[in-house]
């Protein structure tokens, strides 16, 4: 039997477990990402039949040279699936599936997963409760929004991912100038209702349309406050049960359907507001940045990259379930450093399960039985590492910066 040939695609380095599944399963694995990572992405080489580099400018690719380059690798690769490690690589991915009429996600489906303003329309249009937006796009239509909805407003690039480029806009003259600078990539933009509130993220499993998986978790504070003006990022496992991951769990499977996910995996973001009412703010269809999958299987023991391979080789033509959850709970904090190499060895705890190694950055997850002694740990590491080690940065306005 021909083995399946798998083309993932990586702009950034990412997905390791993705990779090493697929092989695991008995895939040919092609690697196409960026020549800026060549020297220094540590891939596992031992999971790949082969990898190829696309010339980038931070870490993105030109449309048609990328859809020339596997063109002409089709030539004497029999590509089976074409899968999008990175929420930058979803749309030249669905475009490569149209152009070479590979099984997947197309063009239009992409849009849902990638384009905030298109994500927004479609979920409204399935009946989930989302912010009052509006397209950055006629004039008549903006003036009527900001004279209905009252500043402050969140101005979002449509295709960015989590809060990069994200503005916090307090006046329609702040808005304006906005406008003025954006020129004529000002349709490349909505204006959207601000909502204060709790944020919290929904990580599933979907096959054939039915969610397998899926376990609620809520951010400490909202990655784009976090972003902007500086902080710790963390997140926890909600309480299994509790009324909140109940009703995310519920707006969840509503949202997906709505959103026209077959399968695969989704980062799924909601924010509660003050008056307790629950928004859907946005989705994908990628496991979830910033260490969130290594957060999910310490709490359950769940892979989600390996899960995801498995429901790619499935491909709706054999039957695929995922593992029986472990029931544990589990939480995550991740800061920016002063010290190049930050020593956490003095953290002991032995509810301590993962540490970040990268320069700059100091990280733990830590995973217990009990809701509430995850809950107090999180509370006491993150004011430890605020007086230990923490520092900030100017928020990215574009990838890579």
């Amino acid at each position: 039997m021909t083995p399946l040939t798998i083309l993932c695609l990586a702009s950034y380095e990412k997905g390791h477990d993705f990779l090493r599944a697929c092989k695991r399963q008995g895939c040919r694995v092609l690697l196409l990402t960026s020549l800026s990572l060549k020297d220094s992405a540590r891939w596992p080489r031992e999971a790949l039949d082969d990898i190829f580099y696309m010339p980038d400018e931070n870490k993105q690719w030109d449309h048609n040279q990328t859809i020339f380059a596997i063109s002409h690798l089709a030539r004497t690769e029999r590509i089976d699936k074409i899968v999008a490690l990175d929420d930058f690589d979803l749309e030249i991915a669905a475009s490569l599936r149209e152009h070479l009429r590979i099984p997947g996600m197309g063009e239009s489906t992409t849009r849902y997963f990638r384009d905030k303003l298109a994500m927004r329309m479609r979920g409204a249009e399935g009946g989930l409760r989302v912010p009052a937006f509006v397209h950055l796009l006629n004039d008549a239509s903006v003036r009527e929004f900001t004279e209905r909805v009252p500043p402050p407003w969140m101005l979002k690039p449509r295709s960015m991912a989590g809060a990069i480029g994200i503005k916090k806009v307090n006046s329609r003259e702040e808005l304006d100038a906005f406008d003025r600078a954006f020129g004529d990539e000002r349709s490349f933009y909505l204006l959207e209702q601000f909502i204060p509130g709790d944020v919290f993220h929904v990580d599933s499993i979907v096959y054939e349309k039915e969610i397998l998986f899926a376990v609620a978790s809520q951010y400490g504070r909202p990655p784009m406050e976090v972003s902007h003006d500086g902080g710790i990022f963390t997140s926890r496992l909600l309480e299994r049960g509790s009324e909140t991951e109940t009703a995310l769990r519920e707006m969840n499977t509503r949202a997906l359907p709505a959103l026209g996910l077959l399968r695969g995996v989704s980062h799924t973001e909601y924010i509660r507001s003050k008056d307790g009412e629950l928004y859907f703010l946005e989705t994908s269809a990628r496991v979830g940045g910033a260490h969130l999958a290594d957060l999910i299987e310490a709490g359950t023991g769940i892979n989600l990259w390996a899960e995801w391979a498995k429901v790619e080789v499935a491909g709706g033509k054999a039957p695929y379930a995922p593992p029986e959850p472990r029931g544990d709970y589990a939480a995550l904090l991740v800061s920016l450093a002063k010290q190049q190499s930050p020593d956490t060895s003095a953290y002991t705890d032995p509810e301590i399960t993962w540490r970040l190694s990268k320069d700059h950055h100091v990280g733990m997850i830590v995973a217990s039985p009990s809701y509430e002694r995850v809950t107090e740990l999180l509370h006491e590491l993150t004011a430890r590492v605020q007086a230990d080690f923490y520092a900030s940065a100017p928020a990215p306005d574009r990838p890579g910066a």
